[in-house]
């Protein structure tokens, strides 16, 4: 029988082999994963996909007098011969517009969730209503224009840039006072809307109001002198991200409510400019929530199978520890075969998942699991009553490993945690283990034979007696 520390070494190999296995069922999650998240991309971009609100901005139309050089034909009256000359003239043509954002900047998000489901699949999806409150500093416009230029205020324009103009659903409507201004798609060739507002100087602040739909991102961007955006959703895990986070939130489990306050010092773009900074504004300043899926089952498949080589390394490790002085050690094989049922757990615990839930397909999938491994230890490793150490051991794992998929922030304190008590319960138990086993005889070899030059000599057993000398027969008499 070979020693205690050679069948370590060899369970070893065979724990580290056993990561080919549920690498390949890693790549099996990860396949189901893609599956998911595409599917979830497809119903998004067909509800409305991804949405960002940049702006209202206020656009005011400026034009300008210039001197321009022209060519004309002039004729000498006298000889009739025609001539060319350069003149310089007056001409008036457009310049850059300026680009006012607003004074002050109140949005009020409210948006209501609905679940679309696509084969396995269910996706969280939105129907927003946005509502804005909005005042421009029209006094900032004249120091952006030149001496030869003037503003065009009847030709002033407010714009509103969104994700994709098919999500626009419901409400849109633009307000300033008592009036009611008509909102058109823009015709830049970009996604948004626009409205011809004509001077401004009459009017005392706007309220939008635009509904759409969307799925996975709701953002906007901080365009005021002072923004306060609130979002209220139904949608109880909102997750926070983008340049800034709420000053305030409240979540529960029928949804949430945020506030963000940021002034303009916050964020990197002029109140009036003659440069559009729209584009400036969604890449640096956006901010929002993302319609989070907390630990949605591939997500904790796939951190069981990263955690997978360590509960079979622990399980290998019971098996050699528990077999104690059998007769009959655990062989390689069946080391193998128990690698490969925990292997299997993942699969199953993914397959029944998208069918009934994490939490039925978890307990379906340990418990096949626990129950078939405790099987063939009373069967096929003929553990005796040790097989309820394995089913113990087999159940503890199976517990803190569920633990560990229910709370991505201590997986890596309960996974490092197990592991240590692991070991330290290890050398505990063959804190007396002699590991280079009984000394071997010199004169022969690892198999038993006789090295060459060094016959065996036969050994004389206990009851092997040394030959006696057959008995002396009586002298015969002597003749006289």
């Amino acid at each position: 029988m070979r020693s205690l520390g050679t069948r370590f070494l060899i369970v070893g190999l065979l724990a580290v082999l056993m990561f080919i296995p549920t690498f390949f069922v890693s790549l099996v999650v990860e396949e189901r994963d893609y599956l998911a998240q595409q599917t979830i991309r497809d119903i998004g971009r067909e509800w409305g996909g991804e949405q960002l609100l940049s702006g209202p901005v206020l656009i005011l139309p400026v034009q300008g007098t210039f001197q321009v050089n022209e060519t004309f034909t002039v004729t000498d009256p006298d000889t009739g011969e025609e001539t060319e000359e350069i003149r310089q003239v007056p001409r008036i043509r457009r310049t850059d517009p300026i680009y006012l954002l607003p004074e002050d900047f109140a949005l009020d998000l409210t948006t209501e969730t609905e679940i679309r489901s696509r084969g396995l699949f269910d996706v969280p999806v939105f129907q927003a209503l946005a509502t804005m409150g909005l005042t421009y500093d029209l006094d900032s416009a004249p120091g952006q224009i030149r001496s030869n230029e003037e503003i065009l205020w009847s030709e002033a324009s407010l714009r509103l840039t969104v994700s994709d103009n098919r999500a626009l659903r419901g409400e849109a409507s633009l307000e300033t006072g008592s009036d009611t201004i008509q909102l058109e798609p823009r015709a830049d060739g970009q996604a948004g809307v626009i409205a011809a507002l004509g001077d401004p100087r009459d009017h005392n602040g706007y309220t939008l109001t635009l509904g759409f739909n969307g799925a996975d991102t709701l953002r906007a961007t901080p365009m005021g002198r002072q923004s306060t955006v609130t979002i209220t959703s139904d949608w109880p895990h909102p997750s926070f991200t983008g340049a800034f986070l709420p000053n305030m939130r409240e979540i529960g489990a029928t949804g949430f409510s945020a506030t963000w306050d940021i002034p303009h010092l916050a964020r990197p773009l002029p109140q009036a400019s003659r440069q559009d900074h729209d584009q400036s504004a969604r890449s640096q300043s956006a901010f929002g929530l993302q319609y989070f899926q907390p630990n949605d089952f591939y997500q904790k498949a796939y951190r069981a199978a990263r955690y997978g080589i360590l509960f079979v390394a622990l399980t290998f490790l019971t098996v050699l520890l528990i077999e104690g002085a059998t007769k009959r050690p655990t062989h390689p094989v069946q080391y193998i075969l128990i690698g490969l049922a925990q292997s299997t757990f993942v699969l199953l615990m993914v397959s029944y998942a998208e069918q009934i839930g994490f939490g039925a397909a978890y307990l379906l999938s340990a418990g096949a699991t626990t129950a078939l491994l405790t099987l063939f230890g009373l069967v096929g490793l003929k553990l005796g009553l040790r097989t309820l150490i394995l089913g113990l051991m087999l159940a503890i794992t199976y517990a803190v490993l569920y633990l560990i998929l229910q709370s991505a922030d201590y997986a890596l304190l309960a996974g490092s945690t197990l592991a240590f008590f692991a070991l330290a319960l290890t050398m505990y138990m063959t804190r007396n283990e002699d590991w280079y086993g009984p000394p071997r005889d010199p004169s022969k070899t690892i198999f038993g034979t006789p090295r060459h030059g060094h016959p065996q000599t036969p050994q004389k057993t206990p009851t092997q007696t040394a030959p006696q000398a057959p008995p002396e027969l009586p002298a015969s008499p002597q003749s006289s």
